[in-house]
């Protein structure tokens, strides 16, 4: 057996002894020494990492997420400019909302990524304010950058900047407005949604498509429980038409037509089957093969399959059905004796239609046609609508027993207008929803993060030590918001916020803000721009929390080839 050779040292070291090795430019490496004295790096290929320490790890993500954020800036408010995003596919997007545009960008920077994460989360949550909440962690990072310039420690900043936030939450309640409604009255929920599709490219068309959105909601509201149910509204976007052609369909809109041309085109009062079965003969479930060596197999063949049919169309006729809609596509042969026994029927049904259907009209979806029975069929109108001169037809179910299911159909000159106008409703449907779930609002036009702003820098003189300066701080990141609607208006900045400021100080009325459309007042309740406050307290807690971590990370190690 060989032996291991001892090498003789004045004072060996202790088992697994770790050292740090001399620095060899910007890399370092971890060396240990085994009971023998015999040297081995624990972290391998150090050499081949990138790492960022202390303050200059501070400055790359700070400077990285407010380069994703200052791509927003200005698309805020009403006055806000479009982003156009070409896809490598060459699908074109034209959007202001911050959400669908961090998206999608190809944003591969870590601390980038975690801005696109703020966006969702505020989408998730809220479903409106996307814009602002990545904005607000900009300005946040800013003025944090300017704290650690002055050689303030990051987690003092982030102590001073959660202290604030809280404030200013606190605050948002005490000025928050509660607006009544009931079912009868609505003007304050349309003045909501309002508000929210001011800054989109239907805000031509606010009333109208205020109106829609907040009548979806409610056709599908537990006014009770307070609760909205989205899947059950169903967003159908059709291209040609006028975006004021723009309709809410009690029921669902399919874009399908007919199976057979010669089918009718209006089914009254219609006993609707819905299958998940196709319209065709059993096939074996292992590989076969049938040889067919004579003219009287293949009429034997050929009347055993015209059984198959004719026992199916007859299953569907003795159940009382009038129409069947099927998940599967079925052959001509199948279309032509659906057409012969008076059965109309929609082949090629989606899945997610399919249940939006069975809840509309009250059916039950049935897998086999052995299942089928009077029970199990659902009640409703159906009719066929052409659009245009290009023959593109599709079919409304409506006059539904149990009509909480509602489809909106979007009409636009093309695709990409389609898509933003089918963004911007849904915007305006969560707003709703949030108003339903607590009715109390606050004033938009940065007449509420004015007001927080004045709060914290009055509550700043109360604090002492090194968290003031971060609370102030905290209250001059809250002024960026109204200086962004200031130029993305045309005003200039810093005169607008001079003169706000000082009509919210002398008036004490939380509800002053930017004119962004020059209606000549600041009053932001009189021009009725409000904001949920839900909505509005998630952004500033959604945005100090992700300035928190950011501050917390003072080591990043990458790969050299991601720098």
């Amino acid at each position: 057996r060989r032996k291991r050779r001892v090498f003789p040292q004045t004072q060996p070291p202790r088992a697994a002894e770790t050292m740090q090795a001399p620095q060899l430019g910007n890399y370092q490496q971890s060396i240990a020494f085994d009971e023998y004295g015999q040297p081995f790096i624990i972290l391998r290929e150090q050499d081949k990492q990138k790492r960022l320490r202390g303050r200059d790890a501070h400055k790359a993500n700070i400077l990285a997420a407010r380069a994703v954020a200052n791509i927003l800036r200005s698309s805020l408010g009403p006055r806000g400019m479009d982003k156009i995003l070409v896809s490598p596919d060459g699908d074109v997007t034209v959007t202001n909302d911050g959400a669908t545009i961090l998206q999608k960008m190809d944003v591969t920077h870590e601390i980038g990524k975690l801005l696109v994460e703020l966006s969702k989360s505020q989408d998730d949550e809220i479903g409106d304010g996307t814009t602002g909440v990545v904005v607000m962690a900009g300005a946040l990072l800013e003025e944090a950058e300017k704290l650690l310039d002055k050689g303030i420690h990051p987690i003092r900043i982030s102590q001073g900047f959660e202290d604030a936030c809280q404030v200013a939450v606190d605050h948002l309640e005490k000025i928050a407005d509660t607006v009544p409604w009931t079912e009868e009255k609505l003007d304050a929920l349309y003045e909501t949604a309002s508000t929210t599709l001011g800054s989109k490219i239907i805000s031509r068309f606010q009333q109208q498509m205020s109106k829609i959105a907040v009548d979806a909601v409610l056709s599908v509201a537990d006014l009770k429980r307070k609760d909205v149910n989205f899947e059950l509204i169903k967003m159908e976007g059709k291209v040609g038409g006028r975006l004021e052609d723009t309709v809410l369909v009690k029921g669902v809109v399919l874009d399908k037509e007919m199976s057979h041309s010669q089918m009718p085109k209006e089914i009254k009062n219609a006993k609707i089957a819905i299958l998940t079965c196709p319209f065709e003969p059993p096939k074996p479930k292992t590989k076969h093969t049938l040889d067919i060596n004579s003219a009287q197999a293949y009429r034997e063949l050929y009347q055993r399959e015209q059984k198959y049919f004719k026992d199916m169309v007859k299953m569907c006729k003795d159940s009382g059905a009038t129409l069947v809609l099927c998940q599967w596509g079925f052959d001509d042969e199948a279309n032509h004796l659906l057409l012969q026994n008076n059965l109309p029927a929609v082949r090629w049904v989606g899945g997610v239609e399919i249940e939006l259907i069975a809840i509309a009209t009250g059916a039950r979806i049935v897998p086999r046609f052995e299942d089928l029975a009077s029970a199990k069929l659902g009640t409703g109108s159906i009719r066929e609508v052409s659009f245009g001169t290009t023959n593109d037809k599709m079919l409304f179910i409506e006059d539904c027993p149990l009509s909480k299911t509602v489809t909106v159909l979007v009409r636009g000159g093309n695709q990409m207008i389609v898509d933003e106008a089918k963004r911007a409703l849904h915007d305006a449907m969560c707003v709703t929803r949030n108003l339903i779930k607590d009715n109390r609002i606050v004033y938009g036009g940065g007449a509420a993060e004015l007001a927080c702003s004045l709060k914290i820098s009055e509550y700043a003189n109360s604090v002492s030590g090194i968290e003031q300066y971060a609370v102030r701080g905290f209250a001059d990141a809250l002024e960026q918001i109204p200086i962004a609607l200031a130029e993305n208006s045309g005003l200039q900045p810093i005169p607008t916020l001079a003169e706000v400021r000082k009509a919210q100080i002398e008036q004490k009325c939380s509800h002053l803000g930017v004119d962004c459309k020059q209606k000549g007042t600041l009053d932001m309740k009189s021009q009725k721009v409000f904001e949920t406050l839900i909505g509005k307290q998630q952004q500033l807690l959604l945005a100090t929390q992700l300035v928190r971590m950011i501050l917390k990370i003072d080591d990043v190690i990458q790969p050299n080839d991601k720098f």
